[in-house]
């Protein structure tokens, strides 16, 4: 890759050059910051990804935010009304300005939406919304062709873009608001948001800086961050290493092999949280004909020791799960829980007819999830304690999801986050009954298939009300628990270090974006 350094403005326009200057700011109010990786780009459409939301929150400002607990911060729009089934409307916050001046206004909002439904990335997300509407210069409505309850979810993904700032064509001809996958565009090196920070440096895979906005809208965030230099460093020891020598003061992620070294030394901090994204396995029945004995599903799953993997291998650093849905998460349901019993495994392998065991193949990857490799070898010996043998492959990433869309072990390794944060998710692609037309199972390696599990799930992405809705997803839950549809291991944690004068604890959640325009420095 070469490393170009390119200066990028927020703002275009000669009169507007000294806002993209690097701001003086002194060592208490800059803070430096080392990813694993820096944003793939400045077009916050161009990939859905964990970089580019993260910097969606730095420069940008959605219409509604998730809280640390999960629930709807007002951020762009200032309140919502369920006018009917298929209609939201939504009031927007007033006085707010772009980056380069241009007032917000519900005009921005439809603009913005209507490029989401373009973005290869994002498409599928908003495919749900039929149109959008800008009833006057603060209000909006949002049209669904069906009753359709995660709209506020998908709020949580629009950043209103700079409608004017992002039309018209560049110097080159073409036009400022196309998304180009991984390809030079105006928009991929220009940027105007309403967010808390401007970019004003960005040299691709070496440095990032960015300065405070002056006319940011939010004067009651605690905040004080004026500056940011974000390094990017992939390699986990040295990113370790930069924040234990004090070179940089916030790092993520951590790795679980460095946890214990950071929680010793007195001028760092550690905070930790169980995340949301959850690693399983699945059971091919299609491959494997003693699968589609749930007896069988069953007994695999009671063979598998959840908590010893999230204590032994995992050093703690993951939360043993039992189904698909995390606390927080509309279908969870709270007695369920992990159910190691060997003796109950051995047991319904012998009421199956396979008290000798069989022969299985798995795949799992080796540099996609934290010890993914491990985890596969440690389930690979617990499975023979029920005469099971296991033929055990791991391949790196890049060769293991053709081997995974092919199917081609009896049980395969998988970490799935599910991008509305809802349980429906986790059902329509990984257990619903595999459909090409309809794109139902798309990830679902195990071909495990309740009809009646996909019809449910079905009404429930109808039901407006959040209760009921709740109800039909823990029945969905209830189910593949009982049917062994997976075998659950654990929801990966997260963790972040800084050092000590840096209050990262509260702009930290579990979608793994800490809403660094809160952030507070104290003096040491």
């Amino acid at each position: 890759m070469t490393l170009k350094k390119t200066l990028l403005a927020s703002v275009i326009g000669a009169a507007m050059t000294t806002a993209v200057l690097p701001s003086v700011a002194s060592a208490e109010t800059t803070l430096r910051m080392a990813y694993d990786a820096d944003p793939v780009s400045l077009d916050i459409h161009e990939q859905l990804s964990g970089g580019i939301l993260q910097l969606s929150h730095m420069t940008f400002d959605p219409l509604v935010r998730w809280t640390s607990d999960l629930e709807f911060e007002p951020r762009l729009a200032t309140g919502w009304e369920q006018v009917d089934d298929t209609t939201l409307r939504m009031t927007l916050r007033e006085g707010v300005e772009f980056h380069s001046g241009n007032a917000f206004t519900a005009e921005d909002v439809v603009w913005t939406v209507e490029r989401l439904k373009r973005s290869p990335d994002f498409k599928a997300i908003f495919e749900p919304i039929e149109s959008v509407t800008a009833v006057d210069e603060t209000t909006v409505e949002f049209t669904t062709a069906k009753p359709y309850p995660l709209l506020l979810n998908l709020a949580t993904y629009i950043f209103p873009l700079d409608s004017a700032f992002y039309s018209g064509t560049d110097e080159d001809g073409d036009p400022k608001d196309e998304i180009v996958k991984n390809g030079n565009s105006f928009a991929s090196a220009n940027l105007s948001g309403t967010g808390p920070f401007t970019v004003v440096e960005h040299q691709k895979g070496t440095r990032m800086e960015f300065d405070r906005f002056d006319g940011y809208w939010d004067d009651e965030s605690p905040g004080n961050v004026e500056h940011i230099v974000l390094t990017p460093i992939s390699e986990n020891a040295t990113r370790v290493a930069a924040l234990l020598s004090g070179d940089v003061d916030f790092i993520a992620p951590v790795p679980p092999n460095d946890l214990d070294r950071i929680r010793e030394d007195e001028d760092v901090q550690l905070v930790t949280m169980s995340g949301t994204r959850i690693i399983f396995f699945h059971m091919n029945q299609e491959r494997v004909e003693a699968f589609q004995d749930p007896r069988v599903r069953q007994a695999f799953a009671y063979a598998v020791n959840q908590e010893g993997i999230a204590d032994r291998l995992m050093k703690g650093f993951a939360t043993p799960a039992a189904q698909f849905s995390p606390e927080g998460y509309a279908g969870h349901v709270a007695d369920l829980e992990p159910r190691y019993d060997l003796e109950k495994a051995q047991q319904l392998m012998a009421e199956a007819g396979f008290e000798e065991g069989f022969e299985i193949s798995m795949m799992a990857p080796n540099n996609r999830y934290v010890n993914d490799a491990k985890i596969a070898q440690a389930v690979a010996a617990m499975l023979a304690r029920i005469n099971v043998t296991v033929d055990l492959k791991t391949l790196p990433k890049a060769q293991y999801w053709g081997e995974y869309d092919d199917r081609a072990a009896d049980m395969m390794l998988i970490g799935w986050h599910a991008d509305t944060e809802d349980s429906a998710n986790f059902h329509e692609y990984l257990t619903a009954c595999p459909d090409a037309d309809s794109g139902a199972g798309q990830y679902n390696a195990g071909n495990y298939c309740n009809p009646e599990l996909d019809k449910l799930v079905a009404e429930a992405n109808l039901e407006v009300d959040l209760e009921k809705r709740a109800e039909m997803l823990q029945q969905v839950e209830q189910t593949l628990h009982d049917e062994a549809a997976v075998v659950p291991l654990h929801w990966q944690d997260l963790a972040w270090a800084s050092a000590s004068n840096i209050d990262i604890e509260p702009i930290l959640n579990v979608m793994n974006f800490p809403y660094l325009g809160d952030l507070v420095i104290n003096e040491e």
